[in-house]
């Protein structure tokens, strides 16, 4: 059990620099109109006020309040407003469909509910019992339910600092799952300090830092990285608006520390492509003084030119990405974790990556390789178990407490971590060998001319691909030159991927398909994982057609 002083858990941490620093800018939002900046004091005094409030509701001790919204200044009130009265928060991701929401908040026998802002919130609603009291936070669609703002008027802030206990409940984080319904994860407070503690060491998070609030607040990594870091180093947080102002965002926020996933990374560096060639940019690079200008230009135009690290997560980077961005000057350090323990499992510490490797377990995590291959995990983040399901709770552990992460993988010398897929994505061509899909579409997804790309192929001879064109050529595709032009790099990069894994592994044909995979529709979590038997079904009656074909590339209209 890791060892914790009192004042390293996150609601005191919030207050000591409450006391500290109670005129410094802690958030920033966005409104539409222009930007809010709340202080320490001001987002103390808010969430006090709304923590009399929920003091008054006479709710039983460690009742679950859910939260729904997507990324907000009030997010964060509300979670200290929920602690503040010894309760649990329970986030929901803001995209979820009514069911889910129903699911969710049934299962968590939710108390109260905060409705925050939030584009779907039509079919959301639709899932919320008409009996469950709700507040709206200010940014929230119209609704009829008593507002944040109007309860906090006429509130005044609960007495004293309430402090929570290191073993208390803190939060149910119910996954986004690619299958089946969401499990809630557990925490305590210990599970979600400790980590928070180690990782503002190793890199040295202090007030002067600067983030930018825009993954999912509802999933272990925001809620690690943006809230639990800020509230224990009092770090600087902005909040995105919108998809379509995300580069107003970020250059607004000049992030210090920056963290995003795979998809992103891809998207900034084909937004880099479209201005520069990858040939024109490699020899550039090479021109000594020339070399840091260029660099620079890059950097600044992405929002990134102040960040001292970044991040990605969430899934697999392929090992050629990290590589250009660090080429740039940027240290992209990938991680590893799960909403099961945190997040806090591995992490490329600053100077020790390999490519292709996740990098070394965190101070006080210990790692190992199971008889099958997967991944085993024993840190001080690991959840207390998912809630009401012990059975589901014992399964994922091993008998001396390791957890399962459901991850093959494998240690090198120096004892860092490489992943080589998931346990249950692997499926068995006719051949009747198994074949990891993540590594290979790795392949397909560092070429430029590709978002995103799914292997399949269970019970066939070879395996294929499904793939997103990326999303500047899609407009292109009515020219049938440049279709053309498109359908001969497709061509390449199938002969290509199939030089580089093995002759079981060997892709038949590349399919491509206009549908655009989403959150929304199904295809994807919210955490940007494919939902791989969501995109399986989608196809499935096309499957016969398409080997049948003989083609090498595909065009699905």
């Amino acid at each position: 059990m890791t060892e914790l002083r009192d004042d390293e858990l996150l609601l005191q941490r919030f207050y000591d620099h409450c006391t500290r620093r109670p005129t410094a800018v802690y958030l920033t939002q966005p409104t539409g109109s222009g930007v809010l900046d709340y202080t320490f004091a001001e987002v103390l005094d808010q969430a006090k006020r709304m923590a009399t409030h929920i003091a008054g509701l006479s709710l039983p001790a460690g009742s679950k309040i859910a939260i729904i919204s997507k990324n907000c200044a009030h997010f964060i009130m509300a979670d200290l407003a929920i602690w503040m009265t010894g309760h649990v928060s329970v986030a929901l991701y803001p995209t979820l469909q009514s069911e889910t929401v129903a699911y969710i908040l049934e299962h968590s026998d939710s108390e109260l509910l905060f409705v925050g802002k939030l584009d779907t919130w039509d079919e959301a609603k639709k899932g919320v019992p008409a009996d469950l009291d709700c507040i709206s936070f200010p940014l929230a669609p119209q609704t009829e339910y008593p507002t944040w703002d109007s309860i906090t008027a006429t509130c005044e802030p609960i007495e004293g600092e309430p402090v929570r206990d290191a073993d208390d409940h803190a939060l149910i984080i119910y996954t986004s799952g690619s299958t089946g319904k969401p499990k809630g994860v557990l925490h305590s407070f210990r599970t979600i300090s400790a980590p928070t503690k180690s990782l503002v060491a190793i890199l040295g998070v202090d007030e002067n830092d600067r983030g930018l609030s825009y993954l999912p607040l509802a999933h272990g990594m925001d809620r690690w990285i943006s809230e639990c870091v800020s509230l224990y180093a009092g770090e600087h947080i902005f909040f995105a608006e919108s998809l379509d102002t995300f580069v107003a965002d970020l250059n607004r926020a000049r992030p210090t520390l920056f963290v995003s996933v795979p998809r992103l990374w891809l998207k900034f560096q084909l937004g880099v492509f479209k201005n520069m060639t990858p040939k024109k940019l490699d020899f550039l690079l090479k021109i000594p003084i020339l070399s840091g200008i260029v660099k620079k230009k890059i950097l600044t135009k992405l929002g990134l030119d102040n960040v001292r690290f970044a991040g990605s997560g969430s899934a697999p980077i392929p090992a050629e990405l990290i590589t250009w961005y660090r080429n740039l000057g940027l240290e992209l350090l990938e991680g590893y974790g799960m909403s099961e323990n945190f997040n806090f499992s591995h992490l490329t510490m600053p100077g020790k990556g390999r490519a292709g490797y996740i990098g070394h377990p965190y101070p006080s995590v210990q790692c190992k390789i199971s008889e099958a291959g997967e991944i085993l995990v024993k840190g001080p983040g690991n959840m207390l178990g998912y809630y009401k399901q012990p059975e589901l709770s014992t399964e994922a552990f091993t008998e001396d407490g390791f957890l399962k992460t459901g991850d093959r993988g494998d240690i090198d010398s120096d004892g860092r971590l490489r992943i080589t897929g998931r346990i249950k994505e692997l499926f068995k061509t006719s051949k009747g060998k198994y074949v990891a899909p993540a590594p290979i579409e790795n392949i397909l997804n560092n070429d430029t001319h590709v978002e995103l790309s799914l292997i399949a192929g269970s019970g066939q001879a070879l395996t294929h691909g499904v793939i997103q064109l990326a999303e500047d050529l899609v407009p292109k595709m009515s020219d049938p030159d440049e279709k053309a032009r498109v359908h001969t790099a497709l061509e390449r990069l199938l002969a290509e991927a199939n030089s580089q894994i093995e002759e079981f592994e060997k892709i038949g044909f590349l399919v491509v398909v206009k549908d655009r995979w989403s959150i929304e529709a199904g295809h994807l979590t919210p955490t940007m994982k494919l939902k791989r038997g969501a995109i399986e079904d989608q196809y499935a009656a096309q499957l016969d057609r398409w080997y049948a074909a003989g083609d090498k590339v595909v065009w699905e209209d």
